[in-house]
This record gives structure tokens, sequence and C-alpha cells, in this order.
């Protein structure tokens, strides 16, 4: 129910006030259904431990259930009598001694070993046989009511602890304790999680897919509760499904890292004046040695959380820009960012961008933008098609310019992109029965990721799951011609800049063995087609003119993305 609450502020109401309203109450408004959304969202993450934390616990104690029918329905079937204690009467029985039958009695269970054998002895020498076959029953009814009492001991102060604050804010220290929580829940749920098939390991899109599909909705409810990052990094899964694990992720590392942020020490002056000469300060040097990294990293890192947020709560408005769906989210070392722009498994048309040198989660807003363009300028020219783009940036990608001129980051990167595809293929085809037209899209270095990701299929068996490739600013693509990499020649398309920095890149490229024997996708030996691009320097293959119309560069993307490969302007 929160979760349904919270798309319909996010995806229903403040869509259409952005279409509609403007001005300062308007703006109010907006921020408090956006933090509403937001407690909503807190609301569910926590439901759904609390969902878990129950099943568990039921899990648990249904173990002790079973041996306590069992223990019940052996005394009745001896016509005993089961107390409400858990003792068992039993009535007179055995051979007469003096002509009078041994009594009956009542047996009361005991869970300690030394009290057992002696409860044994005794009805060993007991006349009655009743005595001792009750004593069994009793026995085992306090072994049940001995787990079930351990199970809910177990797990009361763990369902104490889902409590939230009494307030209506929920604060970086909520979404931090929701994180503990979920890690309390995750240990104490061991035994009822082992229950639930696990994802298969190393397993390919179309087995997460399947893996998916045959649990139960109580089982993929409890994995999702409990691990959002395994359930938020499987390609293969659905979107909405991904989309719900990251954001989670999102909300609690914004948390965790505003907290580690807060919690660094005010930064000394950096310069002392000393005897008419300014100095600098050595406390700021020992504070700079021990906090001054930590604090730029945390800066940066949530500066593209930020970001990230930013483009969620920003659907709707004039241009109607789709629901987002954050497909993958880390933020440790450079981080990693997959968002899409409309759903994927449903869009008629799908285009991913795969960014290139020194991107980061804290530069990651220009990428987003980029996508963002990208989706407009193709919804544009196809109105009442289903569109969806993406950027993906889940590679290491290289920082400097000398790591730039080597294979390695790509190399290591491609076979992700190639899986990513493989996802998004197999998720599409399960919501919808068929494929999207595709596109994929590599600016600069990216485009060095794309082709080492179609090397690392088995050509003719395994290209790319993509209908065309797209390479802007390219300074090679580890091929010849395009054709080696399983593209085919007329779906294979590339644009470059006048400007000096492009030139320098894609040149630079084919010097330091990025292309194929000094051969780059702009090059006509390579077999693509070359489309017109107004760009004006090496990153501005998606600017939009100053009365909002796309470029040459970033129309003729569109054109591709959209299948209108008639209308593309060619050099």
């Amino acid at each position: 129910m929160a979760d349904q609450a919270k798309a319909g502020i996010e995806n229903q109401i403040t869509a259409s006030m952005r279409k509609t309203l403007k001005g300062e109450a308007a703006g109010a408004a907006l921020f408090q259904l956006r933090e509403l959304a937001k407690n909503f969202h807190y609301v569910q993450v926590e439901c759904g431990l609390v969902s878990t934390a129950l099943n568990a616990f039921a899990s648990d104690i249904d173990t002790a259930r079973t041996k306590l029918d069992r223990a019940v329905e052996d005394a009745e079937s001896r016509k005993f009598t089961v107390g409400a204690d858990g003792s068992v009467s039993y009535p007179e029985g055995g051979e007469k001694t003096d002509g009078k039958t041994p009594k009956g009695g009542t047996a009361k269970g005991t869970t300690d070993t030394t009290a057992r054998a002696i409860n044994r002895q005794a009805a060993n020498f007991d006349p009655n046989p009743n005595f001792a076959a009750a004593q069994e029953c009793a026995d085992r009814i306090a072994e049940a009511l001995k787990e079930a009492t351990a199970a809910d001991e177990k797990w009361a102060p763990k369902l104490r602890s889902l409590r939230a604050d009494d307030d209506l804010t929920v604060s970086s220290s909520d979404w931090v304790d929701a994180q503990e929580d979920m890690g309390r829940v995750r240990d104490g749920a061991k035994s009822y999680l082992d229950h639930i098939k696990a994802p298969p390991k190393d397993g390919g899109p179309e087995a997460n897919a399947d893996w998916w599909k045959k649990l139960s909705e109580q089982e993929k409810a409890a994995y999702l509760s409990v691990h959002p990052a395994t359930v938020g990094a499987l390609n293969g899964l659905p979107a909405g499904v991904r989309d719900e694990a990251n954001r989670t992720l999102l909300d609690e590392k914004q948390a965790q890292y505003r907290k580690q942020l807060d919690a660094i020490p005010k930064e000394p002056e950096r310069y002392i004046t000393f005897r008419d000469s300014v100095r600098t300060n050595g406390d700021w040097v020992k504070w700079d040695r021990e906090y001054g990294d930590k604090r730029e990293q945390l800066r940066e890192a949530l500066h593209g959380m930020e970001a990230i947020q930013k483009r969620l709560d920003s659907t709707g408005g004039k241009e109607g820009i789709p629901e987002a769906y954050l497909l993958g989210f880390r933020p440790e070392g450079d981080g990693r960012v997959i968002l899409a722009n409309g759903n994927p498994d449903t869009a008629d048309h799908t285009a991913i961008y795969v960014p290139g040198t020194k991107t980061h989660l804290g530069s990651i807003e220009g990428d987003l933008n980029r996508g963002v363009k990208l989706w407009r300028s193709s919804d544009a020219l196809s109105p009442g098609a289903k569109i969806s783009t993406i950027t993906w940036f889940d590679y290491d990608a290289p920082n400097l310019l000398p790591n730039a001129t080597r294979d390695g980051y790509a190399e290591k990167g491609g076979p992700d992109l190639r899986d990513f595809l493989d996802g998004n293929k197999a998720a599409h085809h399960a919501a919808t029965g068929s494929t999207a037209h595709t596109t994929l899209i590599g600016h600069s270095y990216g485009s060095t990721v794309i082709g080492d990701g179609a090397k690392s299929g088995h050509w003719p068996d395994g290209p790319l799951a993509v209908d065309d490739v797209i390479a802007a600013g390219s300074p090679g693509m580890q091929a010849r011609r395009a054709a080696d990499l399983g593209i085919k020649p007329d779906h294979m398309w590339a644009e470059k800049s006048d400007n000096y920095d492009d030139w320098f890149v894609r040149n630079g490229g084919k010097i330091m063995g990025l292309g194929g024997d000094g051969v780059i996708p702009t090059d006509k030996e390579f077999g693509g087609r070359v489309m017109k691009s107004d760009a004006p320097d090496h990153g501005g293959y998606w600017n939009v003119n100053k009365d909002g119309a796309p470029s040459v560069s970033l129309k003729n993307q569109a054109r591709v993305i959209v299948g209108d490969y008639e209308g593309v302007t060619l050099e």
C-alpha cells in the first residue's frame, strides 16, 4: 500500500502538477509531496522487513508447532488428556495387583536431561504402562514449547526494533537505522531465507529471470526486503523490481554518507599569521591528512546521489519526462549508475548510452541529462511510440588521459555491458513476448567498451543484443571493421566534431591502438555510416539550440533510435 501511495504521488500527482502549475505555492506543494513520497518509501521498506520478520518467526515456530501437534495427536490416540499447561493425564491400566488395576495419573514434561532420566526410571518401575507413554508425550510437548519460546524470545526484540521514531520526519538517522534493521532481520531470518532458492551463482540474465519468475510473491517480497543490493544488480529481472531495490539502496546510502560527512570535524583555518608572515596551519595539515580526501569523496558521492534523486523527482513537467527506473546503483569507488527514462521492459525503442573518460558518480548529472535529451528528441520524432533511454555507467572509466589510451578498462567493462544488454532483452521478452528496437550509443571511450563487449561474444553465434550502434567521438572500437564486431555495416553509425579536442581523442586512439590497425569508426575503411554533426567540441554531441530544438548531431542519433534511417543526414 505504501508503494502504491508513493508511486501515485511521484508519477501522477506531482507529474500533473508540473505540467499545469507554477509559482511559489506550487513549488512549496511539490516539495512537501516529495517529502511525503519519501515517508511512504520508508514505510514500504520497514513494512517489508516487518513482513519478512513475521514470516521468519512463523517458519522458526512451525517446526515446534508440528512437534506439538504430533505429540498431542499421539496422546489423544491413546485416550490421554492434554492439559492447558502441557501436562498429560492418563487412565488406569496394566495388570491387577491385589484385585486392583494400577491407578491413572498425570505426567508433566521437562526438557532437563537429568529430570528426564529420573522420570523414565520412575515410569519403568510404575505398574501402569500408560505412565511411560504419557511421560514421553509430555516431554515432547515440553520440547516443542521450549522451541516456540526460543523463537518468540528471538523475534520479539527484533520486531520491537522496527518501530519508527514518533515524528513525521524521515531523517538520515532513520534510514541508517533501517539499514541496520535490514541486517538484523537478515541474520535472524537466515534459516527461513535459506529455504528460499537463491539466485543462480554466476547465472546469466535468462537464468536470473527464470529464478525470479519461479519464486512465490511472499518469497519475492522477502528476498527484496533483505537483499536489495543483490536484487538490484541482477540482469534479467523486471525493471520495476530492480528500481525498487536500488531506490532503497540510494536512500540508505545517502543517509549513511551524510552521517559520515557530518561526523568529520570542522576544517581548521588553512593559514595562520605568525610574526607578520602567513604560514600553513599545522592543525590544518593534520586535519587534511586524516579527513581531506574522505570529505571530498563523500561530497562527490552525495552530489551524484542528489543528481539521481533530482531525476527521480522530475517525472512529468512540460516536456512530459517519463518515469525513471534506477536499474543499477553502487556508491563505492567511482560509483555505478544505470538509469532509464521510461520502462525498457515495455518500450518499442530503447537506447543505451555509455559514457566515457572521467565519468564517476560525482559527475553523473551531465550523463543523466544526456539520457533525458535523447528521450525528448526521440519522443518528438515518434510521439506515438514507447521510448526508453538508458544511461549505463557500470564500469570503471579511466580518469586520466594516459589511462584512456589503454584497453584494460574497456576489457573489464565490455562483458558487463553485454550481460546488461542480454538482461534487457530477456526482461523485455518476459514482459511483452517480443523484443524492442535497441540502439547502443558510445561516447569517446564508451565506444571502446562497446567494442570489447562485442568481442567478448562468439560471432556469429553471439553478437550484441542490439540493432544499431552509434559511436560519437570514438578513439576506436578494437576492430578494423564493424563486421568484425558482429555489427552490420549499414547499422553502424558514427559522429565526429571538427574541434581539436575531439580530433585529438580520435587520432590519439588511432596512434595508441584502440582502433583496429589504426582504423576508427569515422574512417571509411571501418564500413559504417558517418552522420553529419554540428558538435562544437568533444562533449557537444547532445547539445540543444537556444530555442530548445535538438542539434544536428542529437537529432541524427534520435532518428536512429526510432528507426528513421532515411531521415538521417550523412556526411
